[in-house]
């Protein structure tokens, strides 16, 4: 009988061992350094921003999503979410009805502040380079308790790999202008989107002094004389109307990869989809080269 109890009381102690393990609190350093801790994964998350909605379901962690902001629009389960706003008019009455027990955001987002002291817990990246991506990914992981962010970034350098052997010895080295939006701001070297040029070998006229997404001087590109010019299709009649553009060759032989919007949504998020995002590039750099020899 003593032998009896002894072992019922080493299986408790044992299971009572293993919960206490199971639940050791998550404490991760976010981009503002602060350490947030969690008893547990969170349930109910709510992103304000496309690339860590992005990153959020790419780790396998869609369902934990309670709300999202109004440009969050990938993977399409995400639709029937509560869209909370934008980055200027965030919808802090709502998200405080939504309950959620963590707050993805971006680290200059201007609601930080306001969300903390109703105690609601945020967690801020600042996203700009593949590195941050990665290191995203990882945070993400953790607090999640995915486990998937090893296998996420290994497809991402695979397509990446991928969309590389696509192009020929022909395409590669060529200048090329890749235009954010028609201020214009450019994709500079050291920006996610400039990594991935570099990785296909391609040559962007944007010098890495001038930062990830510099606002430039038209006359700027004119003298770099690019090869091919990627955009969205909303900015091509733009183009034509800048002074001295007509001389660029990419322009004057009809080298302009102009983008869909929702092929833009891909190519300007620093999310899962980086991958998908060079082989857009490639595909177009070969059908503009070969269609103007």
């Amino acid at each position: 009988m003593r032998f009896c109890f002894l072992a019922v009381g080493v299986v408790v102690f044992l299971f009572g061992l293993s919960l206490s393990v199971f639940s050791a609190p998550i404490s991760v350093s976010d981009d503002r350094g602060v350490v947030i801790t969690l008893s547990n994964p969170p349930q109910r998350v709510i992103s304000l921003l496309p690339s860590l909605t992005e990153s959020v379901c790419a780790l396998g962690k869609c369902s934990t999503l309670v709300g999202i902001d109004r440009f969050s629009n990938w993977p399409k389960s995400i639709q029937h979410l509560p869209k909370l706003g934008g980055m200027g008019d965030v919808n802090i009455e709502r998200i405080v009805q939504l309950k959620p027990d963590l707050v993805l955001l971006d680290k200059t987002s201007p609601v930080i502040a306001r969300l903390n002291n109703l105690g609601i817990q945020t967690f801020a990246l600042d996203i700009k380079s593949m590195n941050d991506e990665l290191r995203a990914l990882e945070k993400l992981d953790t607090l999640l308790g995915a486990s998937e962010s090893k296998r996420v970034w290994n497809q991402i350098q695979q397509e990446i790999m991928r969309a590389r052997k696509q192009l020929s010895s022909r395409d590669k080295s060529i200048k090329v202008y890749f235009e954010v939006n028609p201020s214009p701001f450019a994709a500079g070297r050291t920006s996610f989107i400039g990594e991935i040029l570099t990785q296909l070998d391609l040559s962007n006229i944007i010098p890495e002094s001038l930062g990830p997404f510099p606002k430039i001087n038209p006359e700027f590109v004119v003298q770099a004389n690019p090869e091919v010019i990627l955009l969205t299709e909303s900015t091509l009649t733009d183009l034509q109307k800048r002074p001295g553009w007509n001389t660029i060759p990419a322009v004057s032989k009809k080298r302009i990869c102009s983008f869909t919007s929702e092929q833009n949504d891909i190519l300007v998020r620093p999310g899962p989809r980086m991958g998908e995002a060079a082989l857009l590039i490639s595909q177009c750099i070969q059908e503009k080269m070969s269609s103007s020899q």
